[in-house]
């Protein structure tokens, strides 16, 4: 095992985070404007893996913001024994996590349009805010919890969250509602009793809201398990990837049997989804554990590390700067003259260059947004 295994961070989650940002700053558009250069093109598989379901299922662009909060759990056992082996107390570092999950809440909000004024209708719930506080509560029972204690927490929330909408139908649902579906399910009837002008979707719910933030926090944990073992196991890399990869199959395959009863659903963050999204993101961490860090595979990895050492920055900076301005000044005379299927992949190829260029600047720079 490498020193830097045991007390660093590694490569691979840097690329694998730059890897799932690139999504969220482009690569959906890239991809799907691609696709509708052939006939039919949109309705391709990879056109519309490029989206999200409208309510149940699971597609690739599902998985990103359940990755993202998956790798910033990973990432808590090296940077907390990195803290701790330079003096740091336990309870200090419990004040550390809480001061991050607040600053991700007050720049969630900031994302949100907080700057505006619009307190009235200023949406509480965000990404940001979810990976603040879910991330904490899952940092803190690592911290003050054993092992078994952690296991046992976070299948009681699987399972207890199934069995809460599996029986508890909204109050105000429609007659014969699903306790499942977008108008009966409990969890965004919580939502629009405890802050109706607040969510993202008056009268009905939000995707980030407050119920449903408690199986998130099982994400985060299943980040730190597996950041744990990779930090700590005396196995070999090969071994630590069959290994998770193993895990990966076996929680897709838990999800898929379970998902018969409970549907997939990511807007409520369903056990299942929580469980079919910790399989993509263990899967896909070993491959590039495997091959950056394991085999030291570096051609190319920089393209991604670039955009995962600055990820808050650019999902902040989508929302401040205008990038969209910013293409149609640079490559607007050449998307003129093209067709109209080209003229898109050219505006989204430009908007992800433009993005990146930034973020290499920076980093050529050393200037991270460190939260």
């Amino acid at each position: 095992m490498t020193t830097k295994e045991n007390t660093g961070r590694l490569l691979s989650l840097d690329a694998l985070r730059g890897f799932d940002m690139m999504f969220i700053m482009g690569l959906s558009a890239i991809i799907a404007n691609f696709c509708g250069l052939f006939p039919g093109g949109g309705d391709f598989w990879l056109a519309t893996q490029m989206s999200h379901v409208d309510w149940e299922g699971f597609h690739h662009h599902d998985t990103i913001f359940a990755l993202f909060l998956f790798i910033s759990g990973m990432t808590f056992p090296f940077s907390s024994a990195k803290k701790m082996t330079k003096g740091m107390s336990r309870s200090r570092l419990c004040l550390d996590v809480l001061r991050r999950a607040c600053v991700l809440i007050f720049l969630g909000l900031v994302y949100q349009g907080l700057f505006q004024f619009h307190f009235a209708t200023l949406r509480f719930p965000s990404v940001l805010a979810r990976i603040g506080i879910a991330w904490a509560i899952a940092a803190i029972l690592y911290m003050y919890t054993e092992k078994k204690t952690q296991w046992g927490i976070a299948v009681g929330i699987l399972v207890g969250y199934f069995l809460l909408l599996r029986f508890f139908v909204a109050p105000d649902a429609p007659v014969g509602a699903d306790s499942f579906s977008k108008e009966g399910n409990i969890a965004y009837y919580i939502d629009r009793i405890l802050m109706p002008n607040h969510i993202y979707k008056k009268g009905l719910g939000d995707p980030e809201g407050l119920l449903s933030t408690i199986p998130a926090v099982v994400t985060a944990m299943l980040g730190m398990f597996t950041g744990r073992y990779v930090k700590d196991s005396k196995d070999s890399g090969n071994r630590k990837t069959v290994k998770m990869l193993a895990a990966a199959a076996l929680m897709a395959v838990i999800a898929a049997v379970w998902s018969i009863w409970f549907p997939v659903v990511k807007n409520l963050w369903t056990s299942t989804f929580v469980l079919a999204a910790a399989a993509w993101s263990v899967g896909l961490f070993a491959i590039f554990y495997y091959l950056i860090d394991v085999k030291g595979w570096r051609k190319g990895v920089l393209f991604f590390q670039v955009v995962g050492m600055n990820s808050i920055t650019i999902y902040l900076g989508q929302a401040i700067l205008r990038f969209d301005s910013m293409t149609d000044f640079f490559f607007g005379g050449i998307m003129g003259l093209l067709p109209e299927p080209w003229s898109k992949l050219v505006f989204s190829l430009g908007y992800f260059a433009l993005c990146w260029l930034l973020l290499y600047f920076l980093y050529k720079k050393n200037c991270f947004l460190k939260v």
